[in-house]
């Protein structure tokens, strides 16, 4: 069977390789190579790289949706021309085409992808992964595919494929190895009411020591010289996860930076582990701070206090990490609340730099049910975060929460 995966283009105000990369599909073609003939068509070639293996993506204006009209920024198409892809449906033929998702608002580039399957080979199977298709599977299903796989079940996918799958680690295409991800745990324990983790895998358990192990040493003799975590919860139960894992690595003498753009949980920090991750190879830490208000965390899950903030940056510096960097949410449905201003400044005394996170209201969250004054929940565009922290903060006090950013970052 000749199976073809696609890493679709994006439609938004911004995009930016931060690490992104189709991690779920390549897994699930790392279980099913042992059967298929794979090929990968991948829009999101980003442009010169940073030596941490991040880029800006080539982007061209297009028209803005309808459902965005009212938003003052430049609607763009992220990636590779679509004419590319046309022409290697027009040589080669294949029997399936699995598509990763991403955000539920950028949907556009996933149906401009199944537009052109159909026009140009009109047999192959579509299936749908990830991300939209498991918030929005109705609204995903209406895009024309003929499968959309919903969370981590997996056997309708096995059963329309007619195949076995194998355990094996993720499928990594020759010339996209010098960045790497992983995942040693699935899910998260926590139940923050901003958060898709519980909608997109119930539950939270570690995977198994040798598969994270094999992949780890599978990504560096691929060449891997950045590798980013995509764990929803990396800090958790880490005497029993994380340093283990860690620990390994170390004996195994493994010489590749370690990233952590998903947000870390700063309570479960402490000076033996921080030292372990600097000495492991992190190069970055990313907290998810949100504010430091205690309010408004106590009402969103109570997943972190300032006081464990704070700790955790200063076990970091005295371990000898460099760059440590806190995410705020901006535009957030309860954002009069949050002390938005305070709490940029808090983070940059703590010792880190700051990144405002601008909410995307998520279907079927407590905050996205709380969202639908400023967004229709039924159309995924409106889940767009530019668009929505703009309804919600305006563009004037929006702008000047990044002037605030910027400027505590120089």
């Amino acid at each position: 069977m000749k199976v073809l995966l696609v890493n679709p283009p994006i439609f938004d105000f911004t995009a930016y390789d931060f690490w992104l990369r189709p991690y779920g599909m390549l897994r699930v073609a790392g279980q099913l190579q042992h059967s298929c003939n794979l090929s990968f068509f991948n829009f999101l070639v980003s442009l010169k790289r940073d030596a941490w293996g991040r880029g800006r993506f080539n982007g061209t204006v297009v028209t803005k949706p309808k459902p965005l009209k009212d938003i003052p920024r430049k609607f763009r198409r992220f990636g590779r021309p679509r004419k590319d892809f046309q022409e290697l449906l027009c040589a080669q033929s294949f029997d399936a085409v699995l598509i990763q998702t991403y955000m539920t608002y950028w949907y556009p580039g996933v149906q401009e992808v199944i537009e052109d399957i159909r026009s140009f080979q009109p047999s192959a199977k579509i299936v749908l992964g990830g991300v939209y298709a498991t918030l929005c599977p109705s609204h995903a299903r209406s895009l024309g595919a003929d499968s959309v796989v919903e969370g981590a079940d997996l056997e309708p996918l096995w059963r329309m494929l007619s195949i076995e799958p194998k355990n094996a680690p993720p499928y990594w295409p020759p010339g996209y190895t010098d960045v790497g991800i992983i995942k040693i745990t699935e899910g998260c324990p926590f139940d923050c009411t901003y958060c898709a983790a519980k909608l997109l895998y119930p539950g939270f358990s570690s995977r198994p020591p040798a598969d994270c192990m094999n992949e780890l040493f599978h990504m560096c003799r691929l060449g891997a010289e950045n590798i980013a975590f995509y764990d929803d919860a990396l800090l958790f139960q880490p005497d029993q996860i994380l340093v283990p894992f860690l620990k390994e690595s170390i004996k195994a003498n493994v010489q590749v930076l370690f990233h952590t753009p998903n947000a870390l949980n700063a309570r479960f920090m402490t000076p033996e582990l921080a030292t372990l991750m600097v000495q492991a190879g992190f190069a970055s830490f990313y907290f998810g701070l949100e504010s430091h208000a205690p309010s408004w965390h106590q009402a969103t899950g109570g997943k972190v206090t300032a006081e464990e903030f704070a700790a955790a940056v200063r076990y970091l510096r005295e371990s000898g990490a460099k760059s440590i960097l806190t995410y705020i949410i901006a535009g957030h449905p309860d954002s009069d609340s949050q002390d938005l201003e305070s709490s940029i400044r808090f983070a940059h005394r703590c010792g880190t730099s700051v990144m405002l996170s601008e909410f995307s209201p998520i279907p079927n969250t407590v905050d996205g049910e709380k969202s639908s004054r400023w967004a229709d929940m039924e159309e995924p565009l409106s889940h767009n975060k530019t668009a929505f922290a703009i309804r919600r903060l305006g563009t004037k006090y929006l702008n000047e929460l990044k002037d605030l950013s910027h400027s505590v970052n120089m």
